[in-house]
């Protein structure tokens, strides 16, 4: 809106909200109730969400403050200048407490057995055993490289690991700098021989044999680094010409890995003169270095328990929690069965993703299914929905897939899922130009005794089969015949390029959804005006879009009550006098990440309650293809309102988002429950779950019952 002066008093910046967010997430790194290689993981995820921050939003802003140095962000009123000086100044305050909290944790480590070894540390033997590592595994695969007029500086690749060293010529004096990269193919912990769980780290290893690798030369000065660079690759301006969108991102992925640099990481102590140096060759300023007194990649934190697992202890991490079978579902009939008589709600990672996978494997192979059709977002790896989709398609089944190839970070896994997909017979299409397809949607389309059944599914998560197990989304899965008849002509539109379709049941954005949220928080306000009951509840990952964020203002002043658990990134402060003092907001950390997005509209069974993909950002409201789905009947909004009120009971992993926009922890007096709403999640999913019947692996229920009933009407 040009020339609008937007009110700043009860917004704050999305990415200092971003930044308190990971704060947050660090307070379970130093939580020492959290068993102790769980502390670690946390640890790992806040260097993970520093890395992606810098290489996305810090990218962004570092562009936007080139392109246009002028333009201001609408919540606090700040250049990109401006915020990239606050974002490096409290990022540095970040990783310092970062780094106390990594001392704490490997201190404790080193109590388990599970020790980091510096070369000092090493005795006789094991000195000899690296060494020996050394020149038969490392030395043949490291390139090394002299920095002269003859070898120029090399590129150094986005979060690679390098040593960087000063060198001094032993016969000329001369001097120069030399840069060796860490192999990424190489594994980074190397057991060490006669310790129970001692290791060395591979960029240790290679830092320490710097004079060998620089036989001519005295190492006068060493350090770790890694540069982050800016990753925010505009794809939505694709020259496709004579290839196909596909090759087309390929080509752009591989620009990715050589974009400007952003920041500069060292770790431990490096003299001004190798720093400056450094700087001057990535044309990066002063403040865009940060000094680190720990591992600048921690990744190698998932992959001790199975090096050394025969020393590592269930107690250093969680309990173990397998997903549940719904209490809605009966493991012994097929699915397709059970949702033609009722709608059935899947909570993640409480409840397990089977069902769903079970109910497009039994489409796949039910002769009366013509056709499947899903978008995809992210996948995992090794993902069964594939090859049920495949089977689908080889046996004569309609099957499209929508693959979003600009998933942020999953591009490469998408193309080559897109590209086993279409060798089976699957329609592909790869969405739109401007908007990314975000939404999670699923059609089946059966012909059955010449009625047409249509069983959509539409949920809050990814197709995929591990975060399933780690975010918590909700999936709905009916045979409701408007709705059905909605995602038909959702997939209908998509495939013609219609982005602007209307719908009877389902809100979609780019163009309808955030009218509607708009349309039913007046409602809500509408109903206050005249002395009835209104309540506005949200569960988000985010809030950023000005919009709402103002509507909500304006519903909080006519005394609506608004209650929010948003976990990430919330522009919009509580409590602010005259403005939001009627919104109460919450965000939820703990041991699975909080990922459904619920919007609910009144109150009890009357309230209108949608489930959806898309967070109340202006990137989702605006720039991407979303779906929002009513829930229609009672006894499933009974359970989601449940579920919202045990997460503002929480009072063990749950935060209150103050005036300032901080994370405060709840108090709890003495005598007080302690509620972990995700603990008790788990044990609803263990208790109510179905009991479990053993079913011969040969045996496919719905597919066996399926072939009888077809050739018995023959």
């Amino acid at each position: 809106m040009s020339g609008y002066i937007y009110d700043t008093s009860y917004t704050q910046n999305r990415e200092l909200s971003w930044l308190k967010f990971n704060d947050r997430v660090l307070e379970e790194a130093q939580d020492i109730t959290n068993p102790i290689m769980e502390r670690f993981k946390f640890l790992a995820i806040v260097t993970s969400n520093l890395d992606e921050f810098f290489m996305i939003r810090v990218g962004s802003l570092t562009d936007l403050s080139l392109l246009n140095p002028k333009k201001r962000e609408n919540k606090q009123n700040m250049t990109a200048k401006e915020q990239l000086d606050l974002i490096y100044a409290k990022t540095k305050e970040l990783i310092l407490k970062r780094d106390i909290c990594f001392k704490e944790i490997d201190s404790e480590l080193k109590k388990t057995g599970i020790r980091r070894l510096s070369f000092k540390k090493l005795d006789k033997e094991q000195k000899k055993f690296i060494e020996s590592y050394y020149m038969n595994f490392v030395e043949p695969v490291i390139s090394p490289q002299i920095i002269d007029p003859n070898h120029p500086f090399p590129h150094l690749e986005n979060k690679g690991l390098y040593a960087a060293c000063i060198l001094k010529h032993k016969k000329t004096k001369a001097m120069t700098y030399g840069i060796v990269a860490v192999p990424n193919k190489l594994k980074r912990i190397i057991k060490v021989i006669d310790e129970q769980a001692a290791y060395v780290l591979l960029e240790d290893l290679i830092l320490h044999e710097l004079t060998k690798i620089f036989k001519q030369y005295t190492v006068v000065e060493k350090a770790l680094i890694s540069v982050t660079r800016n990753a925010d690759i505009a794809f939505d301006h694709i020259e496709v010409a004579d290839e196909d969108f596909s090759d087309s991102m390929k080509k752009l992925l591989k620009k990715r890995k050589r974009l400007m640099p952003v920041r500069l990481e060292v770790e431990g102590d490096a003299s001004p003169r190798l720093v400056n140096y450094l700087l001057k060759h990535l044309d990066l300023s002063e403040e865009k270095v940060f000094y680190c007194d720990m591992p600048l990649d921690l990744s190698y934190v998932y992959a001790i328990k199975d090096v050394f697992k025969e020393v590592i202890k269930d107690s250093y991490y969680y309990d173990e929690f397998t997903p549940q079978i719904s209490k809605m579902i009966d493991p012994d009939r097929p699915m397709i069965d059970q949702v033609l008589e009722k709608d059935i709600l899947l909570f993640y990672p409480y409840e397990s993703m089977d069902p769903y996978l079970k109910l497009i494997k039994e489409a796949a192979y039910d002769p009366y299914v013509l056709s499947i059709k899903i978008t995809i977002y992210r996948l995992a790896k090794k993902a069964k929905l594939i090859k049920y989709l495949c089977e689908a398609a080889e046996n004569g089944k309609e099957v499209t897939v929508l693959m979003e190839l600009r998933a942020r970070f999953d591009e490469e896994n998408n193309i080559n899922w897109a590209d086993t997909l279409e060798e089976s017979g699957v329609r592909v299409m790869y969405g739109f130009d401007n908007y990314k397809v975000h939404s999670k949607v699923t059609s089946i389309t059966r012909l059955y005794e010449g009625h047409l059944e249509v069983i959509s599914q539409i949920g809050t998560g990814n197709y995929n089969e591990n975060t399933a197990k780690m975010y918590t989304d909700i999936s709905l899965i009916t045979a409701d015949e408007a709705i059905g008849r909605d995602t038909l002509k959702f997939f209908n539109n998509m495939a013609v390029g219609e982005l602007n379709g209307t719908y009877d049941e389902l809100l979609n954005s780019p163009f309808t959804l955030k009218k509607a949220v708009l349309d039913a928080i007046d409602v809500q306000i509408m109903r206050k005006q005249m002395g009835e009951k209104a309540a506005i509840t949200m569960k988000l990952n985010s809030i950023t879009d000005r919009e709402v964020i103002d509507r909500l203002a304006v519903a909080s002043t006519a005394g609506v009550k608004v209650r929010m658990i948003v976990r990430g990134i919330t522009c919009i402060l509580p409590k602010i006098a005259g403005k939001t003092e009627n919104i109460e907001i919450e965000s939820i950390v703990g041991r699975f990440l909080e990922h459904a997005r619920i919007y609910v509209f009144g109150e009890g069974e009357d309230a209108d309650i949608y489930i959806s993909s898309a967070d109340m950002m202006t990137r989702n409201t605006e720039k991407r293809v979303e779906i929002a789905v009513p829930i229609k009947k009672a006894y499933l909004k009974k359970e989601i309102l449940a579920y919202l009120e045990l997460q503002f009971r929480d009072n063990v992993k749950a935060r209150t988002v103050d005036q300032n926009g901080d994370l405060k922890k709840k108090m709890i007096n003495e005598g007080d429950e302690l509620i972990d709403s995700q603990a008790i999640m788990m044990e609803r999913a263990i208790t109510n779950a179905p009991e479990k019947k053993e079913i011969k692996k040969e045996e496919n229920p719905s597919l066996l019952k399926a072939i009888k009933d077809f050739f018995a009407r023959k």
